[in-house]
């Protein structure tokens, strides 16, 4: 049956006794009519219409330009605006109502922004005003080009532990600290323009590689890593480390016990039994989330009067100091586009971008699900990357949305993103008139802060999860997490990218392949090894192939489809059975085929011939089936449309005809 031949019609007699005269088990004895359907080519299309589909497909799987359609240029302009400004979309329809439940939930978000924002800029060796700043332009960006309506903006912990790893293994930022503030602001930049680029070129596909097992390693390592890190400011101690890994932590903290202050131990152990117990709290009761959200202030608060009340009495417990009043300062004239640092500062930038990225798409996808409203990936990127390259000008670090604040902002009603400037101007007051009030505040209080943010990110039941479902995932997760922990914290990310680009490797260049068996009564053929009611159809193996042919996995199809051969054989022969005549491979799953594919198909035909094996395809799907009309592989009884119609079409072929 050819691809352009008629449609045939072939009757099958089924004997008395309820089986074919083929001897295949059948519950009904009647005469049926299998009608055999032909194999259709796709619609015919050009080489352009078929690349211009392709990158369609690629590039523009959502059709981001469908509301221009049919519209005038006015509309067009309107809705363009309001495309790249989501505030002009809603802002028309703000009332009242909205402003109450913004003002509370920003009001809220700012209350742990603000704490939260001074601790991670010292976890990434910057000086504690640098969050501050960082939690007051980004906001205010991203109000005017986010889309999501619950993402709380700000220094995160990762993309501040990642920044300072980095930039701290080549610059000091004790004895170099304006060096180094120029790479942070510079790779604040870059990580901006990275990320900027990849939603301008549609190419969100790159964070992809980031999968969910590799960063549920990453955060834990990173978590632990930076838990560790805040011994420093736990314990008084005053020479510490500079390093990432864990044993030179451990070393660090053992090898100065005489450093150690018993009255900062006593006070940072008390407030992290109280923000941890708050946190506990929140978790048990989510209508109760205000507590851990004002925990964080609170404890700064208690922290800096009781340090303020007893320091005439008490020397040994650090404390933050002169923190400047004052607006964010341009820093234009602090990036560092030329010298020896470029490429670390780029390289900075490209994985702290990558890392803030993947969170803050995460995290406002997730919040959206729950309101049932739609975050479009590759704006967000150009939203956050935007941000981050104005905020890099205004003597801001990488920022992007934090989980636990913006999980705390939905949780307190936030309606839209007029939160974030709600929590914008509350750090602008604080900037203005409230820093001398962080004079007295403790540095073991910043510690216990981070620490109890920080460690919402060790997610064992994820992990134990990725162990019962999918073994190669749960070991992209354990290299991630012990790369981080012994080697560093950006090779550990590295590490952990390239164990999932061999899994993806392995199931491209390794696809599955399974025999198939008719389903007793029906015209269902399904894997002999899933279903054991499945039956084999005498005089033939049919085989399925579960993935694309492509060049890497061409030869090993070969010799494994072969190998499914000979071992069919050897059955038959070990349990005296019909002789196999005929293969047949069902391409339902194979969704694409290049010309080395082609090559083997070709070569498989030819091979299986010489041993007097007939091979047909079963259900190509279109672009397949146009490869190999153009490769003259087709012919007469080469293709069906079902692995059915198939069996009983060449079965029909060997009977005697009367």
């Amino acid at each position: 049956m050819g691809v352009t031949s008629d449609r045939v019609e072939y009757v099958c007699r089924y004997g008395g006794n309820g089986t074919t005269t083929s001897g295949v088990n059948v519950s009904i004895a009647a005469e049926v009519t299998m009608e055999i359907h032909s194999v259709c080519l796709p619609p015919k299309e050009s080489t352009f219409q078929k690349l211009k589909h392709r990158l369609s497909e690629i590039f523009f799987p959502d059709d981001p330009l469908y509301r221009f359609k049919d519209q005038t240029w006015c509309k067009k302009l309107v809705l363009g605006l309001q495309f790249l400004f989501p505030i002009l979309q809603w802002g028309s329809h703000y009332d009242l109502n909205l402003f109450k439940s913004d003002v509370v939930s920003g009001l809220t978000i700012a209350s742990l922004a603000i704490p939260q924002g001074i601790s991670y800029a010292q976890l990434a060796n910057l000086p504690p005003i640098i969050g501050l700043y960082s939690s007051f332009v980004p906001p205010l960006m991203y109000s005017l080009l986010g889309s999501s309506r619950h993402l709380a903006v700000g220094p995160v912990s990762i993309a501040s532990l990642v920044m300072g790893t980095m930039l701290s293994e080549k610059v000091s930022p004790v004895q170099h600290p304006t060096l180094y503030l120029k790479l942070a602001f510079t790779a604040t930049f870059f990580a901006g323009l990275f990320q900027a680029s990849l939603g301008f070129l549609r190419l969100g596909l790159v964070i992809d590689f980031l999968s969910k097992a590799t960063l549920v390693g990453f955060m834990a390592g990173a978590a632990i890593i930076v838990s560790l890190q805040q011994l420093k400011g736990f314990l008084g101690i005053v020479h510490f480390t500079t390093k990432m890994q864990l044993i030179p932590v451990l070393t660090s903290v053992f090898h100065h016990t005489k450093e150690w202050s018993w009255e900062t131990i006593v006070m940072g152990f008390s407030f992290l039994l109280l923000l941890l117990t708050t946190r506990h709290i929140s978790m048990k009761k989510p209508k109760l989330f205000w507590i851990s959200a004002a925990a964080p202030l609170t404890s700064v608060i208690l922290s800096t009067l009781l340090v303020f009340l007893i320091k005439s009495k008490v020397h040994g417990i650090s404390i933050i100091g002169h923190l400047q009043k004052g607006l964010n300062p341009t820093s234009t004239n602090m990036l560092y586009f030329n010298g020896q640092y470029l490429a670390l500062a780029i390289k900075t930038g490209i994985v702290t971008g990558i890392l803030s990225l993947t969170e803050g798409i995460a995290v406002g996808r997730t919040f959206a699900s729950l309101k049932n409203y739609q975050v479009d990936g590759n704006k967000e990127m150009m939203a956050i990357g935007l941000m981050n390259m104005a905020s890099s000008c205004t003597s801001c670090y990488v920022t992007t949305g934090s989980f636990s604040r913006s999980a705390v902002n939905y949780n307190a009603g936030a309606q839209t993103a007029v939160s974030n400037i709600v929590l914008a101007g509350t750090v602008l007051v604080t900037l203005l008139f409230l820093m001398p009030l962080f004079y007295y505040t403790p540095n073991v209080i910043l510690a216990a802060i981070i620490i109890t943010a920080v460690i919402g990110l060790i997610d064992y039941k994820a992990a134990y999860k990725l162990w019962k479902v999918d073994k190669l995932d749960f070991l992209a997760c354990i290299c991630s997490f012990f790369g981080v922990l012994f080697i560093s914290v950006p090779l550990g990310l590295g590490i952990a990218v390239g164990v999932s680009v061999v899994k993806i490797l392995l199931h491209v260049t390794r696809p599955n392949t399974l025999v198939l068996g008719n389903i007793p009564a029906t015209q269902i053929y399904q894997s002999l090894n899933r279903y054991k009611e499945a039956s084999r159809v005498p005089s033939f193996l049919i085989l399925a192939i579960e993935s694309p042919i492509y060049f890497a996995n061409s030869t090993y199809l070969q010799e494994r489809l072969l190998r499914w051969v000979q071992e069919e054989e050897e059955r038959i022969k070990a349990n005296h059975e019909s002789t196999l005549k005929c293969i047949i491979i069902d391409m339902t799953s194979v969704t694409a085929i290049d010309t080395s594919g082609i090559d083997m198909v070709c070569e498989l035909k030819k091979m299986l011939e010489k041993r007097s094996l007939v091979l047909v395809l079963v259900n190509p799907v279109g672009s397949v089936m146009e490869k190999m009309h153009r490769s003259n592989f087709l012919g007469t009884n080469s293709l069906f449309l079902t692995v059915g119609e198939a069996v009983a079409d060449i079965s029909a072929s060997w009977k005697p005809q009367p």
